[in-house]
């Protein structure tokens, strides 16, 4: 059948031709405009000249290889979505694959089916890619030197409190949930304060065995215990004249939060088997994710050591409070990446970037650098996908493709059963949607489309239980779209089926 030529172009790269003729005649027949090479240096040509969508490159071929010929394409254009076939599945060849920038590779013979549903895949791929062609950086790095990123209401809140704090030598206790970067606005504290260009030291309290951490705080004489083989200066003694940190000093144990309480009010030390007193003059912040009020009233924190603590406070918002400074945040972290890690995406899709706002970030920012640091590294392209996106974020593995036989190039897929043989061939694709569109046209005098797509939306609120983001996601449409489509068709996403 004639193919029109702004159909979507697949380019076959393979010195069998029978391989070429099968892919050409299963591909053209859903709609694609096929071209064929029949090797590496041909198919680098024709590659320049019509720019495909998707290509489809076997590994193995006389002269130039597969994963030359996938480099080179890739140079060419770094958006390139090329499909790896191969004979020969061995763990070198995936690793090559990949680590070239293959979209993914697949295994002769092959299934038809999978061959359709991956040429479908890596245009999905490349419409995104080229919508976060588009994007253009929000910030400039160099303008949050310090990793203070923000422009919520809340984070500006936060950015007062450091300024009125920074000029002062109060102390400052900087409470919120683990990962939403407490030990950030300690540094910044003291970067901005008058003891600037004086140590900043943290301590992590928590990390520290509780028989060790009279050391590590105030140093020790040589042999005042065993294995104390020389004198030791302590942690508040190395930063004399500046900052300290005391990370989750809820952690504490109550008898070195009597000691620290003794700096606190007296500005001196006493190292462990010492018997003179060092004066010291110190900045102490403090940070937790606990509840110290809560600890104070079951006494496993000292009320006085509290309230010397407790000068100026300083609660850090979670993530989810400050949904409007993901974007910020998202840029900022993939600027920093792209300048210390090797890494390919340096930007998220759209649809991406709608799945990081509908989640609700436990872990906070350190969760974000974590999955964004996960998803740049097996990106395939220089943006962040859908698909590149940890499953648990996008509501589990899509559905496998029903299971049918492997078959030779050219040939249809046998049914994969005796019982599937007996009663029929496999349905396909053309035969389910004849069989849809006559049920439907049936019941419905006009607006099909309205119908189908109020299905459909209905059927994925439902598997998603009622989650936009997922439901979004699982349509293929932004979660903007799916909210007007929602008011269009009068669905309640709390109760779809009504």
């Amino acid at each position: 059948m004639p193919v029109d030529l702004k159909s979507p172009t697949i380019l076959v790269i393979d010195d069998d031709k029978e391989v070429r003729y099968s892919l050409e005649r299963v591909l053209t027949a859903r709609g694609y405009r096929v071209l064929a090479a029949g090797g590496g240096v041909e198919g680098i040509a024709m590659a320049g000249d019509h720019s495909p969508e998707v290509i489809f490159l076997d590994i193995r071929m006389a002269g130039m290889d597969g994963l030359e010929t996938l480099q080179r394409i890739r140079q060419a254009d770094g958006r390139a979505m090329v499909v790896l076939m191969t004979a020969y599945g061995t763990t070198q060849t995936a690793i090559e694959a990949m680590k070239y920038g293959a979209f993914d590779y697949i295994m002769k013979p092959f299934d038809i089916e999978k061959i359709v549903s991956l040429a479908e895949s890596a245009r999905n791929a490349r419409r995104d890619l080229r919508k976060a062609g588009a994007y253009r950086s929000v910030i400039n790095s160099e303008d949050y030197q310090e990793g203070m990123v923000g422009r919520s209401e809340a984070m500006q809140t936060v950015f007062k409190v450091i300024g009125q704090a920074a000029a002062s030598d109060a102390n400052v206790l900087i409470t919120g949930e683990s990962g939403t970067g407490k030990e950030l606005v300690a540094r910044c504290l003291h970067q901005h304060s008058l003891r600037a260009r004086q140590p900043f030291v943290a301590v992590n309290c928590a990390a520290i065995p509780e028989n060790l951490i009279e050391s590590e705080l105030f140093g020790h004489e040589r042999g005042s215990f065993t294995g104390a083989t020389g004198q030791r200066i302590g942690r508040f003694e190395q930063c004399d004249g500046g900052t300290i940190f005391l990370d989750e000093i809820g952690d504490m144990a109550l008898p070195t939060q009597t000691k620290i309480l003794r700096v606190l009010q007296e500005g001196e030390i006493q190292r462990v088997g010492g018997v003179d007193t060092i004066k010291i003059d110190v900045r102490v912040v403090a940070a937790t994710n606990r509840d110290l009020e809560e600890m104070v009233r079951r006494q496993t924190f000292r009320e006085d050591l509290y309230y010397r603590l407790n000068v100026v406070r300083l609660r850090l918002p979670p993530l989810r409070e400050r949904m409007d400074d993901l974007p910020v945040l998202v840029d900022f972290i993939l600027q920093k990446l792209e300048k210390t890690r090797r890494i390919r995406a340096n930007k998220v899709s759209p649809e991406a970037m709608d799945l990081l706002l509908g989640h609700r970030w436990p872990g906070n920012i350190r969760e974000l650098e974590n999955l964004l640091y996960r998803s740049a590294v097996l990106a395939q392209g220089d943006a962040i996908l859908i698909r590149d996106l940890p499953a648990e974020l996008r509501g589990g593995e899509p559905a496998p493709v029903s299971p049918a036989a492997s078959v030779e190039p050219g040939r249809e897929a046998a049914p994969s059963t005796p019982e599937a043989s007996r009663s029929a061939a496999p349905v396909t694709r053309e035969a389910l949607f004849d069989a849809v569109y006559a049920n439907l046209r049936g019941d419905c005098d006009s607006d099909l489309m309205g119908e189908v797509e109020r299905e459909f939306i209905v059927r994925s609120l439902r598997e998603t239980h009622g989650s936009q983001v997922k439901a979004s996601a699982l349509l293929g449409m932004t979660r903007s779209t799916l909210r007007k489509r929602l008011d269009q068709l009068a669905i309640d996403p709390k109760n779809p089926s009504v």
